[in-house]
């Protein structure tokens, strides 16, 4: 059988074909993958709460991994306490930058013309996906699915009341789950990572240490009786968060190994740390300070990431590094280019990280919360009294060095007061023009001393709950975001998780100041509570001229649901109970600014209704 030249001349031109395309789609293949990016953020942990920071009690074998594996981030801060760290992470700007000024009645929310890390790399390429704890607003276009993520479980409020069976929502809409919820958010997770095709962005805000103090049975029975260093209730909460790392840190080895099976470890990286100090007086490497101060220990956290050839594994990074500068720190290692819109106050790390060279700032970092204000630099710390300490030698902050060195303390006094007038500007407002109109609220032919009471304390945050953003049309308004007015109170001090209660004359009333963004059609849910005395009650819902009827025709009166507290929760949270959702009835409401008004017309009993939210459900649109 011969072989001719001709046909040897083809085959050679089809194996070059094969072999050496000069498509775009072949150009493309020959470019390294970007990496998978995973980020795990616990809440309320201190730097002191792992066995790799050098804690006596606890062990965390899995989490200490991601730092044996890569690089320990050794001067690594974040804020005092939660969101305000998160906004951080997510924009690589001052959370005082971006609107995140508290933790709760809307004062939580990330501008709506800020850019968050998760759309940076979806318009790069990512799928995202976020499964935890949000808390940079809830209602859309605050949702984290108005900001980047493809995929979204966990709750977008700060504290969470419920640990096991929580309800939570999943794209949007409320769902029940099963199991402890740390469980329930990084299964989801693995699920995600498992079902992605790379590159993806899975960003996983963890809800412990978090109190109320819950963890599953089988952990608590390996720390009840262990010691911690202390005595009393106070010993009784360290054990607690104890046996919720050590759950966690099981949680996040699944993660780990799940990476490893797909084998995607090698190409993707692995962030890890926490949002703000210890939430209880623990061990913590003996630093001053824990969550909600702006000493050491409130904003030192642990910083472990890892990327298998490309970070030295066990290497150190001592350069002052911040929250504000992971984003731009991340896109630099998967070679995302930043369009940000607004200037980063973040530095990207990433040349120091894969050189392990340190990380030389030029610029310190600043700590805010509740109007005390410290400033980091590589070496010392001005903290809130404008004393000096040498970081170097003197994490505990004994020694006072602003006498001795004036010098040091006055530079720093004079960079603190740069960025303290740069920085407390008042919040801008052009994003949402929408504003109350104090005198039509005046002109309601039904005007309550409620409604006085609400115009002469309005909320401290001027920006309105949005309520029918297309995209995402149910609209969760907790009782978080409400005002009570007149006997009404709330159900604890702290406003997250937290429900509307001593409901029981036709005066007091309950409102959201809200911005209807699309006219239409809505159909109302509540989630509450009524006892069967309050049977034949009727409630009265309104924005502008809009009213809607709603009969409590439904005894619903559960007790306290007691599988939510392992230990007994701190004094300033809302017990948890099962709440009844369902339908009140559909209302047309104008596009607009106003109040959404909740109040008693007919009474019965003396308790009519505990209300943890009320819901709006775009059903159709108007023009």
């Amino acid at each position: 059988m011969g072989f001719g030249i001709s046909s040897y001349v083809m085959l050679l031109a089809c194996c070059v074909v094969l072999i050496s395309p000069t498509s775009s789609e072949a150009q493309q293949s020959a470019r390294p993958q970007p990496p998978n990016i995973v980020v795990l953020l616990a809440d309320d942990a201190g730097w002191g709460d792992y066995s790799v920071s050098g804690n006596p009690y606890v062990k965390t074998p899995h989490i200490d991994s991601i730092a044996q594996q890569g690089v320990s981030l050794t001067n690594f801060y974040v804020c005092p306490v939660c969101s305000p760290t998160r906004a951080e992470f997510l924009t690589g700007r001052y959370a005082l930058r971006t609107g995140v000024r508290g933790v709760s009645l809307g004062e939580e929310r990330l501008n709506l013309d800020e850019q968050s890390i998760a759309e940076h790399f979806r318009k790069a390429g990512y799928r995202t996906g976020i499964f935890g704890k949000w808390h940079n607003g809830s209602q859309g276009p605050y949702h984290p699915l108005a900001r980047g993520f493809d995929v979204q479980l966990g709750y977008t409020a700060g504290h969470w009341s419920e640990y096991i069976d929580a309800p939570l929502e999943s794209q949007g809409r409320p769902v029940t789950s099963e199991g402890y919820i740390v469980d329930t958010c990084m299964n989801a997770a693995i699920d995600f990572i498992s079902s992605s095709q790379p590159p993806f962005f899975c960003y996983v805000p963890l809800t412990t240490p978090h109190s109320p103090w819950c963890v599953p049975q089988t952990y608590w029975n390996r720390w009840k009786d262990r010691d911690v260093g202390l005595t009393g209730k106070e010993a009784d909460a360290v054990r607690c968060v104890y046996a919720m790392m050590e759950q966690q840190d099981d949680a996040v080895g699944r993660l780990l190994a799940r990476l490893d099976s797909l084998h995607l470890s090698s190409n993707t990286i692995v962030l890890y740390f926490s949002d703000n100090g210890p939430n209880t007086v623990r061990w913590n490497g003996d630093m001053r300070g824990r969550k909600g101060t702006v000493d050491e220990g409130g904003v030192r956290s642990v910083g472990f990431l890892r990327w298998p050839g490309h970070i030295p594994p066990g290497s150190t990074q001592t350069g002052l590094i911040g929250a504000i500068d992971l984003l731009p720190t991340l896109a630099g290692l998967a070679n995302i280019p930043l369009d940000s819109a607004k200037p980063l106050d973040g530095l990207d790390v990433s040349t120091a990280l894969l050189k392990n060279v340190p990380f030389e700032r030029q610029q310190p970092l600043l700590s805010h919360w509740a109007g005390k204000f410290s400033l980091r630099s590589p070496t010392h710390r001005l903290d809130f009294q404008s004393r000096l300490y040498d970081m170097q030698h003197d994490r505990s902050q004994k020694v006072d060095l602003s006498t001795t060195h004036p010098e040091i303390a006055s530079v720093m006094r004079q960079q603190l007061e740069r960025l303290k007038t740069e920085l407390l500007q008042p919040p801008a407002t052009s994003q949402q023009s929408a504003q109350l109109d104090t005198a039509d609220i005046l002109k309601s032919p039904w005007l309550l001393p409620a409604h006085k009471e609400f115009l002469a304390h309005p909320a401290q945050d001027s920006r309105l709950y949005p309520v029918g953003y297309v995209s995402l049309p149910y609209t969760w308004l907790p009782a978080r975001d409400g005002q009570p007015l007149g006997k009404i109170q709330r159900s604890s001090n702290a406003p997250n998780s937290s429900y509307f209660t001593n409901w029981n004359d036709d005066q007091s009333a309950v409102v959201w100041p809200v911005d209807i963004l699309t006219s239409g059609a809505y159909r109302i849910e509540l989630e509450s509570t009524s006892p069967a005395t309050a049977i034949g009650s009727e409630l009265e819902i309104s924005f502008q001229d809009s009213k809607l009827s709603v009969l409590i025709s439904i005894s619903h009166d559960p007790p306290t649901d007691t599988r939510q507290d392992t230990i007994p929760r701190p004094k300033a949270e809302t017990l948890s109970k099962p709440f009844r959702r369902w339908q009140a009835g559909s209302i047309q409401l104008p596009a607009g600014p106003g109040l959404l008004t909740i109040r008693a017309t007919q009474l019965q009993g003396s308790s009519i209704i505990d209300l943890k939210s009320i819901n709006l459900i775009l059903e159709e649109q108007r023009p």
